[in-house]
């Protein structure tokens, strides 16, 4: 069914699409990645919708002088989509999802426990149905300040920062929070948007956890699709909260496989106008979830 929401209720859905963005810069600012290979699955459920991701990721770390890094990388993220139910317009141009982020960062830290950390990303999201356009691309930048204390009895983590997204109707900067403390020798906890949550650490090579986590994507429509009412897609976009349980084992130092498995809490799968406006629901429905993947960190 179409289904026209009121300019409010846009905003408040972009503003949860900033989350993706507040994600990939927290994973960034604590682990950073040299390499990450992921595979993502939510089956088929009652919106007779299916959602597969396979993520490619480098990162290419490269020393200034003392402890600063400038930090080259991309990723490659191609999403499935396959959507059974009955539509009242063709499918074709939804059927696959390709997101490209080109991250340049620079860490500096200007004290032994805070480092300053500068995120600007060129992204091509795009159907690629056809040569680039100009809607396939955006710019999204981050801005923050980490503190961490290594070494010690209860290690912790702290970021602090603003983030912005060009692709979002909501077009402001956004603040950031993240903290994590080990506050025993097995077990750390995890606050923060978009993440929260709690670690299980048995000997040095096995951790269990547990997440609340948002996750999505945004992607340009080259071929507009037209609604029955000739209101105009321009692109189409998806919001989830997840509840999953996780188990990741290292390999070697910085080196890990992980697997975990969930349930999403909402899902909210949409075609938007050129305003950013949703005009159409794809995907309503609560889905499992499931992501496996291997990484070397720095």
């Amino acid at each position: 069914m179409i289904v026209k929401r009121s300019r409010v209720n846009s905003r408040t859905y972009s503003a949860r699409i900033i989350f993706f963005l507040l994600w990939s810069f927290i994973g960034f600012s604590q682990t950073p990645d040299v390499v990450r290979l992921e595979y993502m699955m939510m089956p088929r459920n009652n919106s007779d919708a299916e959602l597969s991701r396979i993520k490619l990721l480098v990162n290419v770390p490269i020393k200034v002088k003392d402890s600063n890094n400038l930090v080259i990388g991309a990723e490659y993220n191609r999403l499935a989509y396959n959507l059974e139910k009955e539509l009242p317009f063709s499918n074709a141009g939804l059927k696959q999802f390709h997101v490209v982020d080109f991250n340049m960062a620079y860490v500096w830290k200007f004290n032994p426990k805070w480092r300053f950390i500068g995120v600007v990303t060129p992204r091509l999201s795009s159907t690629l149905e056809r040569p680039l356009e100009n809607g396939d691309f955006s710019v999204n930048s981050t801005i923050g300040f980490l503190k961490e204390k290594k070494n010690v009895e209860k290690p912790s983590i702290m970021v602090l920062g603003l983030a912005y997204n060009s692709t979002v109707a909501l077009r402001i900067p956004i603040p950031i929070f993240y903290y994590e403390q080990r506050f025993h020798k097995s077990w750390s906890f995890v606050v923060g948007i978009p993440k929260t949550g709690m670690k299980y650490h048995l000997k040095e090579r096995h951790q269990f956890q547990t997440e609340f986590i948002f996750d999505g994507y945004y992607v340009n429509l080259q071929n507009n699709i037209v609604l029955p009412n000739t209101i105009s897609a321009s692109s189409v976009s998806s919001s989830a909260a997840l509840v999953t349980l996780g188990y990741q084992f290292k390999l070697a130092k910085s080196t890990f496989v992980y697997a975990y498995a969930g349930h999403t809490v909402f899902q909210d799968g949409v075609l938007r106008d050129d305003d950013r406006n949703d005009i159409f629901t794809l995907n309503d429905n609560p889905s499992f979830y499931f992501r496996t993947g291997f990484r070397i960190g720095l």
